[in-house]
């Protein structure tokens, strides 16, 4: 475990394997080790009960919410998760309207009272703050395509939970190489 991180959460979504998307690019695949992380969170769809065995493969504590393409009833619509600190709440996001809309998605967080939101979708990946609350969206671990856009790149991220600190890592696949950005976040007290 890496305990000097403190707690590790691998942050993915919109898989939409095997619909959109035959597989988990194999660069993230050779990155994405069992045991090495606690947590998983997804925001959905996954589409296929073998995509959630696969996640659980790699943590022991696995969270998932339904994306517009997941069979209805098999994951909550939203969930909180208290991991350390910080109390983070998922939402697949094709609840949010406008799709992706800030302002919605500040009110989400809200009604959710939340310091984290995670929300997917758009398969657009993004962190952002606002008023001291943390909004991530981790994109499409394969990079399939959205109502966006056909042209999406790949990415997932890493957040390493410590105290009142969250340090982000996102990866994206740009090409043949895996691109890494760090943000970092810390909790109002």
């Amino acid at each position: 475990m890496a305990s000097g991180f403190g707690e590790l959460v691998l942050v993915v979504g919109d898989n939409h394997i095997p619909n959109r998307a035959s597989e988990i690019p194999e660069k993230f695949q050779k990155m994405l080790v069992p045991n090495k992380m606690q947590h998983v969170l997804c925001t959905g769809n996954l589409v296929t009960k073998e995509q959630f065995e696969e996640l659980r493969d790699l943590a022991p504590n696995v969270h998932v919410v339904a994306g517009d393409c997941d069979q209805e009833g098999a994951y909550p619509e939203t969930k909180v998760v208290t991991i350390g600190q910080f109390r983070i709440g998922l939402c697949h996001g094709h609840q949010i309207i406008p799709w992706g809309d800030q302002h919605s998605l500040a009110a989400l967080q809200r009604k959710m009272n939340v310091d984290i939101l995670v929300t997917g979708h758009t398969h657009v990946s993004h962190i952002r703050t606002e008023q001291g609350k943390w909004f991530v969206n981790p994109g499409s671990i394969t990079g399939a395509f959205s109502s966006f856009a056909s042209d999406v790149t790949p990415s997932f991220m890493l957040m390493a939970l410590q105290g009142p600190k969250v340090v982000a890592f996102l990866y994206e696949l740009k090409g043949d190489n895996v691109v890494v950005s760090k943000s970092e976040f810390t909790k109002e007290t």
